[in-house]
């Protein structure tokens, strides 16, 4: 675990170094700010645009980082030659894998967190208090960092398995179909092909369900999120990220690294 941590540590520090997720973070804050003017506009439902932009900029701004970030975590140690001399030393692939992913989980953690206390600002500015209602906001941006920690462990299993392009693509294509969970499911033969509409359903049970993470609209008109589906998300993220890391160590042990 030790070695685990440094590792993360390591991640966690050339990330903050990074420029881009300074500028991502401030495009944000921008967007927020944006929002704060759309909702002057938008008589009568200025909380409601603002809560709805600001997290939507929250959650695409992480989603960012954390595919083109994830995947360049394992090509640019081999690309600089840093990975080699970490090998050589008592660590073990797992272990630096392992790291990775917490690292960069860490870090999109932070950045949340950062973008968040924005939104809750913006709101601050605009109502002058914050009310009890306002809290189901940070089950949202919770979701949002859930799912942001799902999606760097896709793009650390594609990542260690091919190069950084058709890594993007395939992190950002599983992305855009779990999306769409809901509606394979409840495909109707009558459609479409019988034996497709099979293959979709159960397709549907093994992408990862972005689809209920997303609760931008519920929060955004101050719906109460159940207590139930915080456990589910929680529950489903943590076994889906130990699935995908599992099938990453098991790539990156049988890479030839020469």
């Amino acid at each position: 675990m030790r070695t685990i941590g440094v590792v993360a540590l390591n991640t966690f520090r050339e990330a903050v170094r990074d420029r881009v997720l300074y500028n991502l973070i401030f495009f944000a804050l921008v967007m927020i700010a944006a929002a704060i003017l759309v909702g002057q506009i938008s008589i009568g439902i200025e909380e409601t645009v603002i809560a709805s932009l600001g997290l939507s900029a929250i959650s695409f701004i992480g989603l960012l980082i954390a595919i083109f970030i994830g995947v360049g975590l394992v090509y640019k140690e081999m690309d600089k030659r840093t990975l080699y001399a970490l090998l050589a030393k008592p660590v073990r692939r797992w272990e630096f894998l392992l790291g990775k992913f917490g690292g960069l989980v860490l870090t999109l953690v932070v950045n949340t967190a950062a973008m968040a206390a924005g939104l809750f600002l913006a709101l601050l500015y605009v109502k002058h208090s914050l009310e009890r209602s306002d809290s189901v906001l940070l089950v949202a941006v919770y979701f949002i960092a859930l799912k942001l920690a799902l999606v760097v462990a896709l793009a650390l299993l594609f990542s260690s398995a091919t190069a950084p392009l058709l890594s993007i693509l395939y992190t950002a294509g599983l992305y855009i179909a779990g999306q769409f969970i809901q509606e394979m499911r409840t495909l109707h033969s009558n459609h479409l092909n019988p034996a497709v509409a099979t293959v979709m359903r159960w397709l549907s049970y093994i992408l990862p369900n972005f689809s209920n993470f997303d609760v931008i609209g519920e929060a955004a008109h101050g719906r109460a999120i159940p207590s139930k589906l915080i456990l589910q998300n929680t529950e489903y993220t943590a076994l889906y990220c130990a699935i995908l890391l599992l099938a990453a160590a098991a790539i990156f042990a049988r890479r030839d690294l020469k």
